[in-house]
């Protein structure tokens, strides 16, 4: 009878055990390393998603760009001493191939016009703003309250407050300009600031383009 006994209670075989870890072992290993595969795939795919799209110079002008959301691509402000050197700046940026359209004061200002009204309607519906600091600007309080206008509408956009600084030194530059980089009115000034517009437009694009996806 005990011996009957010991032979129904006898162990499994440690082979067996082993041979169950071991098949258990190699079932879920393949499933881990799967949900790994997928895991990887799909971070990139996620990296692929949110990668941006370059945005052509061409795409600025397409109708359907954001550029159109307003009326001016560029608004200079200046002091009227220093109407020569803007009309020619205009004439520059708008015989471009990207035609920027240029808010010129005394050129466009509506006549009859309020002049705080003017100057806050250019500033709120042009993309960029140029500011031609000069002697004669940093005496103006009309170009300061439109510099005051542009920085209360954006003070942080990257690229869209273009200071530029003429015959006026390092020490004089405006305050309330301190945090951003200026250009130095010389030779290749003008190509400077085209190429800083077409910048903003095209991250203002890309922008557009990221929110309708």
């Amino acid at each position: 009878a005990g011996w009957f006994k010991r032979l129904l209670y006898k162990p499994k075989p440690r082979s067996v055990e082993n041979s169950l870890n071991t098949s258990h072992s190699t079932s879920s290993s393949p499933s881990s390393s799967s949900a790994e595969s997928s895991s990887s795939s799909s971070s990139m795919s996620l990296i692929r998603s949110i990668r941006p799209s370059p945005v052509l110079v061409s795409d600025i002008s397409a109708s359907g760009s954001a550029r159109w959301a307003k009326t001016y691509d560029v608004c200079i402000c200046h002091s009227e001493v220093d109407l020569e050197v803007v009309e020619e700046l205009v004439s520059y940026l708008e015989g471009q191939p990207e035609s920027f359209r240029c808010f010129l004061q005394l050129r466009d200002a509506a006549p009859g016009g309020a002049v705080v009204t003017e100057l806050c309607d250019a500033v709120q519906n042009s993309h960029c703003w140029v500011m031609l600091i000069t002697p004669g600007f940093l005496q103006d309080p009309w170009c300061k309250y439109q510099m005051h206008q542009a920085l209360a509408e954006a003070p942080m956009a990257n690229g869209r407050t273009i200071p530029v600084l003429k015959d006026v030194d390092r020490k004089d530059y405006p305050k309330e300009l301190r945090n951003l980089y200026y250009i130095y009115m010389k030779e290749n000034s003008f190509r400077q600031i085209r190429d800083t517009v077409v910048r903003y437009l095209q991250d203002l694009c890309r922008s557009s383009m990221s929110t309708t996806e």
